[in-house]
């Protein structure tokens, strides 16, 4: 049973969170117990206009790049207003296996990003290039089938190394699909239990408008394997892709019923959230203050511990 939560007490969890970051833009704030503190985006893309010092992957253009500069400084000005203080980094697809500039924000700004990596599924070795990013702050792996069959994508050698690696050494797999890809990903849920999955963007279900029941069933299906985690993200991108992001309400409800909210975390899929009028302000909103139905316990682990727990412990 999930205890609704008072406005007083959400106002409190705000206040509290905003002067966290507010000490943090000044500076004052650099412990980690304080970043502790603060919420954690569990999903951004950052990158760099300076393409001589990282280069972008063959085939892309610098007019790929929009906006054309989203560096780690321009995001941590735009999300600590708001009570952020930590973030997961997702490797951006124009710089491909090239994962230079995500460690190098890692490495300025200690404590505050995590990485989630993408390696070469298609190498002998594809553990090797997983391990070595471990050590530089990498938590976890983007995978994406591209242009295969969800069947030939998941049954390759490179995706069987990198799921066996993944549950080996506690690291996580995100898989960027759609809903005809969750029976597979079930599949490989019973044949590697202890590898640690998050799905990204609700598995894109609501890109045509709607949140299908049986697309949301096949994905609560997936509640079954215990380490496997959703994120609650990207609202601009489906449904009615307009705020206050409402009609996500019930497919969240059912998430928070089926999974609990200790395997569901928050994201915004920064840039991409602040575009064409949506705002980081009515991405947060939407978990922090405007669902009702989530109890101030739930919010704290879909705003910060579930995401803490996967990436950051």
């Amino acid at each position: 049973m999930h205890r609704e939560s008072s406005p007083l007490s959400r106002r409190r969890l705000l206040a509290s969170s905003s002067a966290v970051a507010v000490g943090a833009m000044a500076g004052c704030v650099t412990t980690a117990s304080a970043l502790r503190h603060g919420f954690i985006d569990a999903h951004v893309h950052i990158w760099t206009p300076d393409t001589a010092a990282f280069p972008l992957a063959p085939g892309y253009q610098p007019s790929a790049m929009q906006p054309p500069s989203f560096t780690a400084e321009e995001f941590l000005a735009l999300a600590r207003p708001h009570g952020v203080t930590r973030t997961v980094l997702i490797q951006m697809s124009f710089y491909r296996f090239d994962n230079r500039y995500m460690l190098d924000a890692i490495r300025r700004f200690p404590g505050v990003f995590a990485g989630v990596g993408i390696v070469d599924d298609q190498a002998a070795r594809p553990q090797d290039a997983m391990r070595d990013l471990a050590r530089q702050g990498v938590r976890g792996f983007r995978i994406n089938p591209g242009s295969q069959s969800v069947d030939a994508w998941l049954g390759s050698p490179g995706m069987t190394a990198m799921w066996r690696c993944a549950g080996d050494d506690g690291l996580a797999l995100c898989p960027l699909i759609g809903p005809n890809a969750l029976p597979g990903i079930a599949a490989m849920c019973t044949k590697f239990p202890r590898t640690r999955v998050v799905i990204d963007h609700f598995a894109r279900i609501g890109v045509s408008g709607e949140f299908p029941e049986a697309d949301i069933n096949a994905l609560c299906a997936l509640a079954k394997f215990p380490h496997v985690h959703v994120k609650a993200s990207a609202f601009y991108a489906f449904g009615r892709k307009r705020a206050p992001y409402l009609d996500f309400g019930p497919m969240i409800r059912r998430l928070r019923d089926t999974f609990g909210p200790q395997r569901l975390m928050w994201a915004t899929d920064c840039p991409y959230q602040v575009q064409r009028g949506h705002t980081y302000a009515d991405s947060i909103a939407l978990i922090r203050d405007r669902l009702d139905f989530l109890s101030d316990t739930d919010r704290d682990w879909l705003l910060r511990r579930t995401a803490e727990k996967v990436f950051f412990a």
